[in-house]
């Protein structure tokens, strides 16, 4: 950018406003502006004075300092009034352009009287009329006018007038009126409507500067109400990142903000208000503080609410600031804003919707937004239910009640009768209890104990016994022995559960205990050795310990034997049936058979669910997953995912849900079901957050999420999702592929965005950590790609750097294709310098025509693929030397030129015919591309043969080919051009 103070002429001055316009919104833009315009004052033209003016008050009218924008449109119009013929005409155009502006904008300042308001918009339509302009632009600014002081009467007249006139150069563009069209339709309730008067919107058919930016901040809320969570979702991750860099949205960012604190993302929200702490003080624009104060008030009352009153939050600097006095800090502001507003409009309209935004309850208890929140103050806790009114302090429980419930849970395997019993033992004094309570009390709380559960489980033994049941005597002596080896003492483990095992088949081989007792003591003893296959696979690699996989597999078959007939008799045998064959499934899979191990894990799971313990089932689909992936079976996998998913619903911990939604997200992702795929990683994210998995599990299910949104297209939410997930990843956890491959996706959303010095940059990092790799193709591709952003954002010095760096390695590699192409892309990189650019292109593009020359193909697809990229480096070198006519060359110069260009765009041709029809449309677009070159070297008939080729190509063309239809037009016009200059 040019500096102030030098003597800039006209031409500099107005280079130098246009590099401030396209610089952030803020006040030193806005400080700028006004440096510029003190130099427009010293070159004593007044043109150059109108349009700095113009300058300034445009940087004004988009920044936090809207109010500072009255003053040079006073001065502007003030010299329209006294010397029109000084405006040309965008100047004028822009003088009653900017009218719009400055009286909507008074009504969102409260020292303006209404009476100036009304007098402004009484000049703004007398001057409009007499300048020949629709009514339509008056009336939209009379609707904002009335709508905004509450005379919701003259607001329905105004918005039916406006719809009603023409539309001329004066209205808002398409994309601002219908935003506002919406807005009032929402708030009159039919959100339905709104929402369908923002689609072209939102869908990119209009667009502006500050578009869809702001329709879709008014659309989140509307959206939740209608219960469309996954597009208010979709709207807040792509809304919120096009309103982060323009300071004047503060009326959006509040929206994201309140969509936040009422969808169950407090974390999040307070993170949007420590990015902008400017937006809690700066007063240029009452109305819009107003809103975001109020917003504020409407969260810090949700943290209260959730016992955090008391944590630090992001506030006005100067202080620290609790939840609490925050929430009536931003209330009390809100307010008294809003009442300065009343006074001046003779209403209480502003403060009662104030109100009414600070007083919501939330509309989504939980909506995931796939993204890292790191919280500025601890995680809210959810209210716990209020305790029974009718309930007093000195009740005591039921005991008989408690053991009732107690035994009902177990005789049922409920995965809530350990919780149960500890209700029990907490309710109960020792001399209340029977030895076989005492026994049932001690059983189960070795249960929740796991391997620290082994004393316990001895206990319970010696009350069994005393209760006069030795059969669940030696069960609890066998669930103690199974604890041990859990606890990594396999050994110990199948010497202490010998005995029960040999006494439990005398027992009942004399009928001194049941078919469950005894399935209970086998079913103790096949777990310890499927544990020691468990080990021995850790040591040796799966498959080998054969003699621990034969002794596991007859532990199996005989509890199997024992429990399958009657297994339609008792739950608890059931269940040790079905864990019989599940346990065959695996060692299955331990001996390498996979087709079988799937046979018999489906038995098992089946089983499971078919005697009433769906939640036994889970951990074994989620194995039949596994191995249904590894058979290549992915409708067996998805639906053995989705069943664990189903059947574990109301008892896998948070960890657990997302283990199972990440495992069925990768199988859907993995048959091309993105969308599906997208909403379980979601799900995975949200799980493994609220299972403390955050930096682990979390950030990888954040990683498979930005990579299924990336490949629905959905560019804005996927660029969030992967930059919430990369502080997380780290090469140790998830391995640098992970990483790598995050930058990569990274930069590819960022291209489709527009922001390639970004994309530049998350690919340059990539190759970074490529570069360290043995295999270099994808270090090579990584700086290609940054080359190509390089160039996008006009970094030519660092883009030819980049380019060079991808040449050599595809050189080393061997790659002809990547090699031919960094040379071709440095070319017109050379163009574009000054000076001896032209020469160096020469130069390269030769370079990349000798490299497909000298390559000998190794076969005939190689051969035309090679002969392609000959063709198509000729075709680019003949376009490249015929687009570098210098502006001052004379008729000689340009005509060798163009002799140059020819050449190589005929063998470009003659490259594309011998390829047949795989190469048409290329080969057409060359003969096209030659024909206009022979058109300006004056060979019209030569040009008129190449058109006439192009239509006989096309003869038989589909006409719904895009390509086909381009092409025919083109030809035909240059046959017209050849005809009037023949």
């Amino acid at each position: 950018m040019s500096r102030t103070g030098e003597n800039m002429d006209f031409d500099a001055l107005r280079r130098a406003m246009q590099e401030n316009y396209e610089q952030p919104e803020g006040p030193a833009r806005n400080a700028r502006a006004e440096l510029l315009l003190a130099e427009a004052e010293k070159l004593n033209i007044p043109l150059a004075v109108i349009e700095a003016l113009g300058h300034q008050l445009k940087v004004y009218n988009y920044s936090s300092e809207k109010d500072r924008m009255f003053v040079p449109f006073a001065r502007l119009l003030r010299m329209w009034d006294e010397r029109p013929e000084d405006f040309d005409e965008y100047e004028t155009h822009s003088l009653h352009w900017v009218f719009k502006w400055v009286s909507s904008g008074m009504v969102g300042q409260p020292h303006v009287p209404l009476a100036s308001i009304e007098k402004w918009l009484g000049e703004m339509e007398h001057r409009y009329r007499l300048a020949g302009h629709s009514e339509r632009a008056v009336r939209s600014t009379e609707f904002t006018v009335a709508r905004s002081i509450g005379d919701l009467a003259r607001a329905e007249r105004a918005y039916t007038a406006w719809l009603a006139a023409d539309r001329d150069s004066m209205a808002d563009c398409h994309a601002c009126e219908l935003h506002d069209q919406g807005w009032w339709r929402a708030e009159q309730g039919s959100e339905a409507e709104a929402l369908e008067l923002w689609r072209p919107v939102l869908e990119g058919e209009y667009t502006c500067a500050h578009e869809p930016h702001a329709v879709l901040a008014s659309s989140l809320l509307p959206l939740l109400r209608l219960g469309r969570l996954d597009e208010a979702r979709a709207h807040h991750l792509r809304g919120f990142r096009l309103v982060r860099p323009m300071e004047s949205m503060r009326g959006a960012y509040a929206d994201h903000v309140e969509f936040c604190a009422l969808t169950g993302n407090e974390a999040r929200a307070l993170e949007l208000l420590a990015e902008r702490p400017a937006y809690f003080t700066d007063a240029g624009e009452p109305r819009s503080r107003m809103d975001f104060l109020a917003v504020v008030a409407l969260l810090m009352d949700r943290l209260t609410s959730l016992g955090l009153g008391a944590q630090t939050v992001p506030g006005p600097a100067g202080r620290t600031w609790t939840a609490a006095e925050l929430a009536a800090h931003a209330r009390v502001e809100a307010l008294s804003l809003a009442g300065r507003f009343d006074e001046r409009n003779g209403t209480a309209y502003v403060s009662g919707r104030v109100r009414e935004r600070m007083d919501q309850s939330p509309l989504v208890e939980r909506l995931p937004l796939g993204i890292r929140a790191t919280p500025t103050v601890a995680a809210p806790a959810r209210p716990a239910p209020a305790p029974s009114t009718d309930a007093t302090a000195d009740t005591e429980p039921d005991l008989a009640a408690l053991l009732a419930e107690a035994r009902r849970l177990s005789a049922a395997l409920h995965p809530d009768s350990v919780a149960a019993w500890a209700a029990v033992a907490e309710a109960a004094d020792d001399e209340d209890l029977t030895h076989r309570d005492r026994a049932e009390l001690a059983d189960h709380e070795a249960m929740g104990l796991g391997p620290e559960g082994v004393e316990l489980f001895a206990r319970a033994a010696e009350l069994y016994e005393a209760s006069g049941d030795p059969g669940e005597a030696l069960a609890a002596r066998a669930r103690g022995a199974y604890v041990l080896a859990l606890s990594g003492r396999t050994r110990e483990a199948l010497a202490a559960v010998s005995e029960p095992y040999e006494r439990v088949l005398a027992l009942y081989a004399e009928g001194g205990t049941g078919v469950q007792q005894a399935a209970s003591v086998l079913v103790g003893r096949a777990r310890i050795l499927l544990q020691r296959v468990h080990e021995a696979a850790e040591t040796n690699g799966a498959g080998d310990g054969s003699e621990a996989l034969a002794a596991a597999e007859t532990a199996a078959r005989e509890l199997l034997a024992l429990a399958e007939p009657e297994a339609g008799n008792n739950v608890l045998v059931a269940s040790r049936a079905a864990e019989a064959q599940a346990m065959l499934g695996e060692l299955a899979a331990h001996a390498g058979d996979a087709e079988r191990s799937a046979e018999l894990l489906t038995r098992g799971s089946e089983a499971f669910v078919a005697a009433g313990l769906p939640w036994f089932a889970v951990e074994y689909e989620a194995r039949l997953t596994g191995i249904a992936r590894h058979l290549g079976d992915a409708e067996a996998a998805e639906r053995a995912a989705r069943a664990a998913l189903e059947h574990g619903a109301d008892f896998l911990e948070p960890t657990g849900h997302a283990q199972l939604h990440l495992q069925l997200a990768e199988i859907l992702g993995a048959t091309g079901q993105f969308g599906p795929a997208a909403d379980h990683a979601l799900e995975a994210s949200h799980w493994a957050d609220e299972g403390g998995e955050g930096p682990t599990l979390g950030a990888w299910a954040r990683h498979q999420l930005g990579g299924f949104l990336l490949r629905q297209g959905r560019w804005a939410e996927a660029a969030e999702v992967l930059e919430s997930a990369l502080p997380e990843l780290s090469a140790q956890t998830h391995g640098d592929g992970a990483i790598v491959q995050t930058h990569w996706w990274l930069g590819d959303c960022l291209t489709e965005l527009g922001e390639h010095r970004e994309a530049a940059e998350h690919w340059l990092q990539a190759a970074e950590i490529a570069r360290h790799w043995p295999e270099q193709h994808d270090h090579a591709m990584l700086a290609h790609l940054a080359a190509e952003a390089l160039g996008h954002a006009e970094l030519l010095p660092e883009a030819e750097q980049a380019y060079a760096r991808a040449g050599d390695l595809w050189r080393s590699l061997g790659n002809v294709h990547g090699l031919i192409r960094s040379l071709r892309a440095r070319a017109w990189l050379a163009v574009r310098e000054e000076g001896s650019g032209l020469d160096t292109a020469r130069e390269l593009m030769g370079e990349a025509v000798r490299v497909c020359e000298d390559e000998v193909p190794e076969d005939d697809e190689a051969r035309a693929q090679l002969v392609a990229e000959l063709a198509q480096t000729h075709r680019q070198f003949g376009d490249l030397v015929a687009r570098s006519t210098p502006d001052d060359a004379d008729d000689e110069a340009i005509h060798a030129l163009f002799e140059e260009a020819l050449a190589h765009v005929t063998l470009a041709v003659a490259g594309f015919l011998s390829l047949g029809k795989d190469a048409l449309h290329s080969r057409t677009g060359a003969q096209l591309a030659a024909g206009w070159l022979e058109a300006d070297l004056e060979h019209p008939g030569w040009a008129a043969a190449r058109a006439r080729e192009v239509l006989a190509a096309y003869a038989e063309g589909d006409g719904s080919d895009e390509t086909v239809v381009a092409r025919r037009a083109e030809a035909e016009r240059l046959l017209r051009a050849t005809e009037s200059t023949a």
